[in-house]
């Protein structure tokens, strides 16, 4: 019965802007800051809320249907991300935190200055502490909390150490630099 009328399915509509996939989803329409910049295949759906200076780069996929998503400030979500929500599992992303290409986040909670990185998965209910780096390819299972300052690595994820300085610096670095990326990406296109 999908699409036709008389369907207990939830309407999905959506404006063309630049042919981006900016969707309501069942009466919840996305919030973008004016400063906020969303690549022209992405796809924001739903519940979702994107702070200023918030990048979300090539054909990355924020859909929130069941529960609620929150950017924060000076964030980017790379190329290809899946962030995705079950109902009593809300998604919240801190502020200057760097969620690499190809990454999946999915009902959990990503504190401030965090690097998540390049297919990283990261399950409901799991808590990374602020200045955590996670590693390329680690899964961080269900409800894993990690301490602030603490890298993550592995399948599933452990905390292996706590990071140095150096590399706390790399992870507010890294998110300096994607947000000078977002800025110059919204203006050509």
């Amino acid at each position: 019965m999908c699409g036709r009328g008389g369907s207990s399915l939830p309407a999905v509509t959506g404006t063309g802007e630049n042919d981006r996939m900016i969707l309501t989803f069942d009466g919840h329409e996305p919030t973008i800051d004016d400063t906020a910049w969303v690549a022209s295949n992405a796809t924001v759906v739903g519940n979702v809320t994107l702070r200023a200076g918030v990048g979300v780069f090539y054909a990355a996929v924020l859909r929130a249907d069941m529960d609620h998503i929150e950017i924060g400030e000076g964030s980017n979500i790379q190329d290809n991300c899946a962030l995705h929500v079950d109902p009593g599992h809300a998604l919240t992303v801190g502020r200057n935190v760097s969620v690499g290409h190809n990454a999946t986040l999915h009902g959990c909670t990503i504190e401030d200055d965090v690097l998540i990185g390049m297919g990283a998965t990261v399950l409901n209910g799991a808590v990374i502490g602020r200045g955590s780096m996670v590693a390329a390819g680690a899964l961080v299972t269900q409800g894993i909390v990690v301490p602030p300052g603490s890298l993550v690595a592995g399948v599933p994820g452990k905390v292996r150490r706590e990071l140095t300085e150096e590399e706390k610096a790399g992870v507010l670095l890294n998110a300096e630099v994607y947000r000078e990326l977002t800025r110059k990406h919204a203006v050509t296109g």
